[in-house]
């Protein structure tokens, strides 16, 4: 870089041992989540219908700290997280933008990336914890319109983009780190910046609120055409006032806007759970959001890719459980989808061009208990049998289930199969050979809604 130098040399100075493995440094640890009240706004069921009918999405960490790809050797966090973790000074970190200038960047590639692998709406970073707008905001010049010599929004060409393509676009917004402004305190100084802005009681959460926050999810809910999604982050520090009043000015800007649980105080339309998939899942509508590799930022060496088998299990688990999976990639600085992550994507696509009809629309399984072969969907009357153990002796036994089948048969060949009802459950005769090694789906419809013992 011309003015700063290379983030990796900076490592390289303060962290030993740079062949350190992807996988050997630890994910960064999740906020806690508020539950949602339970008192649920009545409007929200409508705005989660078309999200309930999706499922699957793509979440997409994109920023200055995706230029090298560069990393450290620390306790917690990935790229994303350097400018806190090595203590970058602003006046430093900021000389990125002058080299950030991702000219492979192109919003339709990255929507059709996305598209092709069944995802139905796609959340970018529009401001991460560095406090950098990957957007033009008239509120803050320390964006990428105006910092960088790309002078391009890429906030703009992806929501175009996806209404081009037909997928739904949402933004993420770091709403209680943000390493560039001097009014943010952090768990009493725990992941603040305190080396630019040392003295925290000085800190004063409310004016960044109005500065910053306020006015910038206002441009982006003005500017943009329609927002899916506002998924925020980081809530440590505001107030419940803030919070309802943050949720007021989103829904009067665009009603149809859904919240998730970080906008703070048990706020927002669904949950969100961290890099793991819950035991259980949850009544109430919730998301997981999980990384495809080791990292939510570009983090050049991670190749250590999720395989399609482990990403379509997780997909089916989560639906099974009633939630929705947000899959992340990060891009290069270059504006490139790493190459190993695309292949995953084509992977995951082939499966649900296939079995996309389990999937979409579908709801949680009505079993008490979950079958050791698999998982199971719901959508009214049929039930989706996702089976990853295909059974030797060419019998899958469902037990606790019940009720009359008017039809069963393989979703990927429609080739009809036999079944015989019990009371202790219903059994399915297959063939003895799996239509998918990865996951089979069987189509099981019930004259009447199925019942459960």
């Amino acid at each position: 870089m011309r003015n700063l130098i290379c983030c990796c040399a900076v490592v390289a100075a303060l962290w030993p041992g740079l062949n350190c493995r992807a996988a050997d440094l630890p994910i960064p640890d999740a906020p806690v989540d508020t539950p949602l009240k339970a008192a649920a706004d009545p409007a929200g069921a409508k705005r989660l219908a078309w999200w309930s009918e999706a499922r699957f999405g793509m979440f997409i960490h994109w920023g200055l700290y995706s230029q090298d790809g560069c990393f450290y050797k620390g306790t917690n966090g990935g790229s994303e997280h350097m400018m806190q973790h090595l203590k970058i000074p602003l006046a430093d970190y900021a000389k990125i933008a002058d080299d950030f200038n991702p000219t492979n960047f192109n919003a339709r590639e990255w929507v059709a990336v996305a598209k092709n692998a069944g995802m139905k709406y796609i959340v970018i970073t529009a401001k991460h914890h560095d406090g950098f707008a990957m957007f033009d905001s008239p509120s803050s010049d320390y964006n990428i319109v105006k910092r960088t010599p790309w002078h391009r929004d890429p906030v703009r060409e992806l929501a175009d983009a996806c209404r081009r393509q037909g997928l739904k676009f949402g933004v993420y917004y770091s709403l209680g780190r943000d390493w560039q402004d001097p009014d943010v305190p952090t768990r009493d100084g725990y992941r603040s910046n305190t080396w630019d802005y040392p003295v925290e009681t000085n800190k004063v959460f409310a004016k960044y609120f109005e500065r910053k926050v306020k006015p910038q999810i206002t441009e982006l809910l003005t500017h943009y055409g329609p927002i899916a999604v506002l998924w925020f982050d980081t809530p440590e520090k505001i107030s419940e006032a803030e919070s309802q009043e943050l949720v007021n000015l989103i829904h009067r800007l665009q009603p149809d806007c859904i919240i998730n649980s970080r906008v703070g105080h048990g706020l927002g339309d669904y949950g969100v759970q961290e890099q793991k998939i819950p035991g259980a899942g949850d009544v109430k509508p919730w998301e997981t959001c999980m990384t495809l590799n080791g990292h939510w930022g570009y983090f050049k060496g991670d190749e250590k890719w999720k395989p399609a088998p482990m990403v379509i299990h997780n997909l089916v688990d989560i639906i099974s459980k009633g939630g929705n999976y947000l899959l992340n990639v990060g891009p290069t600085g270059r504006g490139i989808i790493p190459p190993g992550a695309v292949t995953d994507l084509n992977s995951v696509g082939a499966w649900m061009k296939v079995n996309g009809e389990s999937i979409y629309g579908t709801t949680r399984s009505p079993l008490k208990t979950t079958p050791d072969w698999g998982r199971i969907t719901q959508k009214g009357r049929t039930l989706y049998l996702h089976v990853f153990d295909w059974p030797a002796d060419g019998k899958i036994f469902v037990a606790g289930l019940n009720g009359k089948i008017s039809s069963a048969k393989l979703l990927a060949t429609g080739k009809k199969l036999k079944t015989f009802v019990a009371a202790e459950g219903v059994t399915i005769f297959v063939p003895a050979a799996a239509p998918d090694q990865i996951s089979s789906t069987i189509v099981l419809k019930f004259k009447n809604p199925p019942q459960i013992n």
